[in-house]
C-alpha cells in the first residue's frame, strides 16, 4: 500500500477522484435531468425550488458549472503529481473539498438571480 502512495500522492489520488465524480455527476444530471422539483436528486436550494423555470435553469447552469470543476479537479491532481506539497498538504486538502463546491453554489445562486430578476426582494422605499 505504501509503494501506491508513494507512486500516487494523497492529493494528487483526491484530486483525480473528485474530478472523476463531478464529471460523471454533471454527465449523468445534463443527460438526465430531474423533471420535476424533487428533494432527491439534483442541484436542490430554496432558490432553485422556486419554480419549475428556476428548477430547469439551475439544473443545467449547475451541471455545466459542475463539469468545468471537474476538469478544474483533474488538472489539478496532475499538477500536484509533479509537485511537492507535503509541508502544506492539510491545508490544500480542506481548501480543495470545501472551497470549489462553496464557489459552485454561489455561482449557480448568482446566476438563478441574473436569470429571474423579478423574484429577488426588493428594498422599501424610504430606506
Amino acid at each position: 500500500m505504501n509503494a501506491f502512495f508513494a507512486l500516487f500522492p494523497p492529493l494528487t489520488l483526491l484530486c483525480f477522484l473528485l474530478g472523476v465524480v463531478f464529471l460523471i455527476g454533471a454527465q449523468i444530471t445534463l443527460r438526465y435531468p430531474p423533471k420535476k422539483i424533487n428533494s432527491l436528486y439534483g442541484y436542490r436550494t430554496k432558490n432553485s425550488m422556486k419554480s419549475q423555470q428556476h428548477w430547469d435553469f439551475a439544473q443545467r447552469y449547475s451541471s455545466i458549472k459542475m463539469k468545468a470543476l471537474g476538469l478544474i479537479y483533474l488538472l489539478m491532481g496532475g499538477l500536484f503529481y509533479f509537485l511537492n506539497y507535503e509541508s502544506v498538504a492539510v491545508g490544500l486538502l480542506i481548501g480543495i473539498t470545501t472551497v470549489p463546491p462553496l464557489v459552485l453554489l454561489l455561482q449557480t445562486e448568482n446566476a438563478i438571480k441574473t436569470q429571474f430578476p423579478k423574484d429577488a426582494p426588493k428594498e422599501k422605499e424610504g430606506e
